[in-house]
Order: structure tokens, then C-alpha cells, then sequence
């Protein structure tokens, strides 16, 4: 069985590596690979974010394809981080490039993002539709989608399931770099067509990813019902 799970760049390495949560989340997937093949695709996080913000202050008309080129270099420094904390257990370059993977060996695959146009969810789902998973788990900083944004309206309620029309609905089908949106609007276009579910989850609530992996009731929404 092959997971594929989007690691948000902002439980990763929220300003900068989040050593104890590695530690942790590489733990846990230990104790499931005897069932299990996982592919982690990873985000950019604060240094993403740091970065683009640096470029957007120092240049007068910044470019949208650049400020995505920065970001697109931060998910691949992180992702060789997780891909050297996993050691033997991903034997594989880090794939920058979802349309030219091969095989999958070993028991890990890790994958960065590829190119502007689109964030790291995108290459989870093209990994995903690759190597035949039913699902990609989607760990960020929200536990789950919620009908508005919670930070700013007070009336936003969770959503524990929901179609791909109605999810498309609430967060549109363009892509801005660094746009804060639960699942990437042009990978939520490409999974729609795909059938594919997408589980949205809090990234650093560990025993709640059991749950999901044990297959167990767990707190996300599912996004494509």
C-alpha cells in the first residue's frame, strides 16, 4: 500500500526545522512500514515564505514566476533534510520532477516542488495518480477546512466532509505563490478529475496521523466524497 502525504512546509519548518516534530513524525512512519510504502512531499514553509518576502521588498515590480521559483528551492532544501533523516529507508534522489519519477524502490519515497504554476500539493497528487494511491493526507497547520477563514470570520464552522465542487467553490481555481489555502487550488482541480480524496489534518497532532493511518475514526475533513 502506498501513502502519499503532503507535509506542509509550515509544520516542517516553520521558520526554520522543527527538529523534535522530525524526530517524532519519522518515528511514527517506522512503525508502519512493514505495511506500508510512504511518499512525503514536501512544502517550503518560513523559509518560503522569508525568502519571497525578502524578494518582494527589495525589487520594485517582483514577478509572480520568481517569488515561485524561491519557493520551489525552499521545498527542496527541506525535503533533503527529510530524505537524510530517513537514511536507508530512501534509497531515491529527491524528485523534483512528478511527470519523470520511475520506479518507486524501497520503503520511502521524497519529493520537492517542481516549477511555478502551482505548490508542492500538486506534485502529491500527480505522485499520487503515479503510483495508483486511493488518497493523499494533506498535514498543515489547520486541523480541518473550515466554510470561511476562521481567523477573520467569526462565523466559519468545520467541515468534516465535502464534495470537490464545493471545496473548489470556496478557494477558487487560481494559484498565487504563497497563497494560504487548505489544498492548492490547481492540485484541488487535478483530483477532482482524478476522483482522488484528499484527508486535510493538523500536521503536528501526531496521534491523530495514527488514527488516520490506523485507519480509525480521526478530526480532518475529507475532501472528495
Amino acid at each position: 500500500m502506498v501513502t502519499v502525504i503532503s507535509l506542509g512546509g509550515s509544520i516542517a519548518a516553520p521558520e526554520q526545522a522543527d527538529v523534535p516534530f522530525l524526530r517524532e513524525f519519522v518515528s511514527l512512519l517506522e512503525e508502519f512500514l512493514d505495511k506500508r510504502r510512504f511518499i512525503l512531499v514536501v512544502g517550503g514553509g518560513g523559509p518560503a515564505r522569508n525568502w519571497q518576502r525578502a524578494y518582494r521588498e527589495i525589487v520594485p515590480a517582483p514577478r509572480d514566476e520568481e517569488a515561485d521559483w524561491i519557493g520551489v528551492m525552499a521545498t527542496r532544501l527541506n525535503a533533503q533534510l527529510v530524505k537524510a533523516i530517513m537514511g536507508d529507508r530512501c534509497t531515491q534522489d529527491v524528485i523534483v520532477d512528478p511527470s519523470k519519477v520511475g520506479p518507486f524502490v524501497g520503503k520511502v519515497l521524497v519529493a520537492a516542488g517542481w516549477k511555478p504554476g502551482f505548490s508542492s500539493d500538486y506534485d502529491a497528487v500527480l505522485l499520487a495518480e503515479r503510483f495508483q494511491a486511493e488518497s493523499v493526507l494533506n498535514l498543515s497547520n489547520i486541523s480541518q477546512v473550515h466554510t470561511g477563514d476562521p481567523r477573520t470570520d467569526p462565523a466559519a464552522k468545520p467541515i468534516d466532509a465535502i464534495s470537490w465542487e464545493d471545496f473548489r467553490a470556496l478557494v477558487g481555481d487560481e494559484w498565487v505563490p504563497g497563497k494560504n489555502v487548505p489544498f492548492d487550488p490547481v492540485a484541488s482541480r487535478h483530483a477532482a478529475r482524478l476522483g482522488l480524496k484528499v484527508i486535510c489534518a493538523a500536521g503536528r497532532d501526531l496521534s491523530n496521523l495514527r488514527l488516520i493511518l490506523e485507519g480509525k475514526p480521526f478530526l480532518g475533513t475529507v475532501i472528495g466524497i
